[in-house]
């Protein structure tokens, strides 16, 4: 059973927070009980504790992935066969 709760955050906050939502197909109480669930699921001592990472994880659609620092030449290569 769902129940109300008021919440206060800045405007900014709160439209970043709506277009990630509508972004990823969620409403916008559900992103913010998933965020809760996560939260409290563990035990934490503050919020330094919690592992931002496994959260972007999940959030995240398919596995990172991670570029290297590639030479001028590659990138240049890359740029055009980009463009092909």
């Amino acid at each position: 059973m769902d129940s109300k709760v008021t919440l206060s955050f800045s405007t900014e906050v709160i439209s970043k927070a709506k277009q990630y939502a509508a972004d990823n197909n969620i409403s916008l109480s559900r992103l913010i009980e998933f965020l809760l669930i996560k939260v409290t699921s563990e035990q934490y001592r503050s919020l330094e504790d919690y592992p931002i990472a496994d959260w972007v994880h999940q959030l995240a659609e398919g596995e990172a992935e991670y570029q290297t620092k590639r030479s001028r030449k590659d990138q240049k290569k890359e740029f055009f066969e980009s463009k092909k």
